[in-house]
């Protein structure tokens, strides 16, 4: 090989190697999309197969088209919207209300309310799994988890897990996974039995809420109110490492695509953060978006990213009723931010 062959291939070995991370920095706030409603909002949902984002938002649940910005339809009836599980074969939707503990059952076409089902005191995050083909909402103030039938909407059964559930992912092959806030721990769930089979600490990680998965290399991505990300392997329950995140952490997402984790920060930033290899990571770029953007979803096509947040007021004075007051929510500025490499 010549010097100038060597030289070339150096470079190209080079440029392969900071590619990932590069692609990375690249993120920025592309777009801001206006929505209607008015008050909170929580989880963010993508269905990859008709580009469409579910997003719950107080009293109903927002279906926006992820191509042309415009809103799809409406569902309707929900008291306190959490989070939104899509059951494609069974062609329905499940939104959780956490105020009246509820689960709602929509058509996917038409988004029509079907049904209404009672799952457990703070229904919070819900997911469909397509192993086992269940509907399972995880209710944060009963500690417990709420296994629904898809194609009818009823319920199977509620599983305690001796702590207080937030998001959970599957694993492909009947396995589920959930975050427990008040323990700092994972729980990991036998769909098919409904029995917790493990679970292991997170610690230093306090308070972990949201919850991603590579589900290649077994990897779960636990987003933690100190400002860590806890990365544990699923195989055996054995904590990799913790990285720094931002403030406010709610929501996190991996990209099997790009090897990209994320988690959105409440304070206005969304961490990236790469997997070199299924036991190494960095943290590649913070990226700026807005206050309260603090869950997210993401298009593994496109490798965008959605997170939804609206502009605050003043905050009322605590009191003793309401230690810790949320600021005012200015109405009509909702809005969808969608990030771009």
């Amino acid at each position: 090989m010549t010097k100038l062959s060597r030289s070339l291939s150096c470079a190209a070995l080079l440029l392969g190697a900071v590619s990932i991370p590069l692609h990375a920095q690249s993120y920025h706030l592309a777009k801001t999309i206006p929505l209607v409603g008015d008050g909170g909002w929580d989880y963010l949902t993508f269905d990859s197969t008709a580009h469409r984002l579910f997003i719950a938002h107080s009293t109903q649940v927002l279906v926006v088209d992820a191509e042309s910005d415009s809103l799809l339809g409406q569902i309707p009836g929900l008291n306190g919207a959490h989070g939104v599980a899509l059951a494609l074969t069974e062609g329905h939707g499940f939104a959780t209300s956490g105020r009246d503990s509820s689960v709602t059952m929509f058509d996917l076409k038409t988004y029509q309310v079907l049904k209404k089902t009672t799952a457990a005191d703070g229904a919070d995050a819900i997911l469909y799994d397509p192993a086992s083909h269940r509907v399972f909402a995880f209710n944060h103030s009963a500690n417990s988890f709420t296994a629904i039938d898809p194609a009818s909407g009823a319920v199977i059964g509620t599983v305690d897990l001796g702590g207080q559930p937030e998001f959970g992912v599957w694993s492909g092959d009947g396995t589920l996974f959930v975050n427990l806030e008040d323990k700092s721990e994972v729980a990991q769930i036998d769909a098919a039995t409904m029995k917790v089979t493990r679970r292991w600490s997170l610690a230093p990680c306090e308070e972990p809420t949201g919850l991603a998965i590579d589900r290649v290399h077994h990897r779960l991505f636990s987003g933690c109110s100190n400002q860590v990300m806890a990365i544990s392997d699923a195989t055996n329950g054995r904590l990799i490492t913790t990285l720094p995140i931002g403030n406010g952490v709610d929501g996190c997402a991996f990209d099997p695509g790009t090897q990209l984790a994320f988690s959105s920060n409440g304070e206005g930033s969304l961490t990236v953060i790469q997997e070199d290899s299924p036991d190494s990571f960095h943290v590649a770029a913070t990226v700026p978006t807005k206050r309260g953007a603090r869950t997210m979803t993401l298009d593994p096509k496109t490798h965008r990213v959605f997170t939804a947040t609206a502009d605050y007021g003043a905050t009322p004075a605590a009191t003793p009723e309401n230690p810790r007051p949320r600021p005012a929510i200015v109405p009509g500025s909702f809005v969808l931010l969608v990030l771009e490499q």
